[in-house]
């Protein structure tokens, strides 16, 4: 009887062996990095509200994770994080799809101008590119765009120091403006109003639009830095609320699977492209939920410390080098809540 191409592969390769016998905080040859990220590699950070664990844990643990947007020297700590400093490279919020990503970097070039920028927000204006950096609005629509110029400008910065950029995806749903094409990350009524006249519907990115999208956000970077890395990472954070009409279980299903079948297809392609699975660690069926805090939606400090573990794990493995801070460090110091746009979806539903 002929060999089984099943027979004497490594114990990852099947699920008893890669999955039931291990620990779900140390699975064994779950990621082999494709380059190197060093102690000196400049590393900017983006996506959606994973992104921030992300930025937190790969800052605490020594990496030189870029920040053209920190907060004022007399601002706390605790006001810091609600008015979304220090969770990204740049101010820009949770950016939960790739057209949105994509556009932000075109619009920092200055070779797209979005849309309706400015909402309503009670008697205040939002920036409806990142309605949540400042809860309570800005007092003038000239402040908004005073405030996005400045923004602007430190996105620039930020790509322009980047040796790997770590983008996050977390949703295919989203809303566009019918004339232009604008995405925004929350639809009209949530946090703000859009101006009258606007025309702002649904728009469910399929498989092709995400690979053109981050075909689109490589060559982009590649014209400012031709050795640029992608680093990409699936949110495991399920959708709070769908706009499809169906059930939120198959909509999040079908968005998470979207995503992570574009980022098989685009490392296929391009060996600049590199994927660690946070999304696979966190809902690991043998961590059996208890990676994900009773919302059973946010991942706990376990999760995304076993995440961060897993990461410098096959760093070292790998032979490549960690940062020193990260020696006796196996992820972040705690894991506070992110906060997330997306999660006021559900809003009225909770009545």
């Amino acid at each position: 009887m002929a060999k089984s191409p099943y027979d004497g592969l490594e114990p990852r390769a099947y699920w008893r062996s890669g999955v039931v016998d291990r620990k779900p905080t140390r699975l064994e040859g779950l990621y082999d990095p494709r380059f190197l990220i060093a102690p000196d590699t400049r590393v900017m950070t983006a996506g959606s509200c994973f992104a921030q664990h992300v930025h937190r844990a790969m800052t605490e643990a020594g990496y030189d994770v870029v920040d053209e947007e920190p907060a004022p020297a007399h601002v706390g700590a605790e006001l810091a994080d609600r008015y979304f400093y220090g969770k990204f490279s740049a101010r820009y919020g949770n950016v939960y799809t790739s057209r949105q990503f994509l556009q932000l970097l075109r619009e920092a070039e200055g070779t797209h101008t979005p849309a309706h920028p400015v909402w309503a927000k009670d008697s205040f204006y939002i920036d409806a590119l990142r309605p949540n950096v400042e809860p309570k609005g800005y007092a003038t629509r000239e402040a908004v765009l005073l405030a996005r110029h400045e923004h602007l400008a430190a996105v620039r910065a930020a790509v322009r120091q980047a040796d790997v950029l770590v983008f996050t995806l977390g949703l295919t749903e989203t809303w566009a403006d019918v004339d232009s094409g604008t995405v925004y990350p929350s639809a009209p009524g949530v946090i703000g109003e859009a101006p009258e006249g606007a025309r702002i519907t649904f728009l469910n990115l399929s498989h092709d639009d995400v690979v053109r999208d981050l075909r689109d956000v490589l060559a982009h970077l590649r014209t400012i830095n031709p050795a640029v890395k992608l680093l990409l990472t699936v949110s495991p954070v399920p959708l709070t609320a769908t706009a499809t009409g169906g059930h939120i279980l198959l909509a999040s299903t079908v968005s998470k699977a979207i995503l992570r079948a574009a980022v098989a297809t685009i490392m296929a392609e391009d060996p600049g492209v590199d994927y660690f699975p946070s999304y696979e660690i966190i809902t690991n069926p043998a961590a059996r939920s208890r990676f994900f805090a009773e919302n059973l939606r946010q991942p706990t400090p376990k999760g995304v410390e076993t995440v961060m573990a897993q990461f410098l794990a096959a760093m070292r493995a790998a032979g490549k080098p960690t940062p020193k801070a990260a020696a006796g460090q196996s992820g972040p110091s705690d894991a506070a809540e992110a906060i997330c746009e997306e999660a006021l979806n559900d809003a009225q539903g909770a009545g």
